[in-house]
């Protein structure tokens, strides 16, 4: 699929360009289209133990958050259209059958070859669009860097050894990536 390089475009123009099938992954990032390699093998195995660890507590809590796994489209606003690997939404309002219309509360970005992304632009678009807690688990270098912007625009890190605290659930879920790998 060819799209323009030149010129930046709005969410509405990206839906009507982008596949249904989602099987050529792109976002939108401030109006440019980024295209978003395939994950490894490592990547995907530890995308779903988290995503069944995150489903477990809220499950099991009773809780009225939804975590969505990647592919799946949130659009933050009318230039920026992104697939985090894992999206928790706990205002139900904003899914609809094809993406997350507005920010969600939790976002999870596993890093792969596009980790520039995920400690920049991505981490200054949540910030600007309110998500309120955002982790980079960084697979090469075996840390989570987690911004609880609620709190604090600075990072804690995190070692896959040491209970990372869930910050939307007020510290009550902790998860250990070493015990998911």
């Amino acid at each position: 699929m060819q799209f323009p390089k030149e010129n930046k475009m709005t969410a509405e123009e990206y839906f009507a360009l982008t596949p249904e099938d989602n099987s050529e992954r792109y976002e939108l990032i401030n109006g440019e289209l980024v295209a978003l390699a395939a994950p490894s093998f490592a990547h995907q195995s530890l995308l779903g133990q988290l995503f069944r660890k995150i489903s477990d507590y809220i499950d099991s809590n009773k809780g009225q958050c939804v975590p969505v796994l990647s592919p799946f489209d949130v659009m933050l606003d009318d230039n920026n259209v992104v697939q985090p690997d894992i999206s928790i939404i706990c205002d139900r309002s904003k899914i609809d059958d094809k993406r997350c219309n507005g920010t969600p509360d939790w976002i999870i970005e596993l890093t792969s070859s596009n980790r520039s992304n995920d400690f920049t632009r991505k981490l200054a678009l949540y910030a600007e669009n309110g998500v309120r807690e955002y982790w980079i688990v960084d697979l090469s270098h075996k840390k989570v860097v987690v911004y609880y912007f609620d709190e604090s625009d600075s990072p804690n890190i995190y070692t896959f050894d040491t209970p990372v605290p869930v910050g939307i659930y007020d510290e009550k879920m902790s998860i250990c990536i070493k015990d998911l790998l």
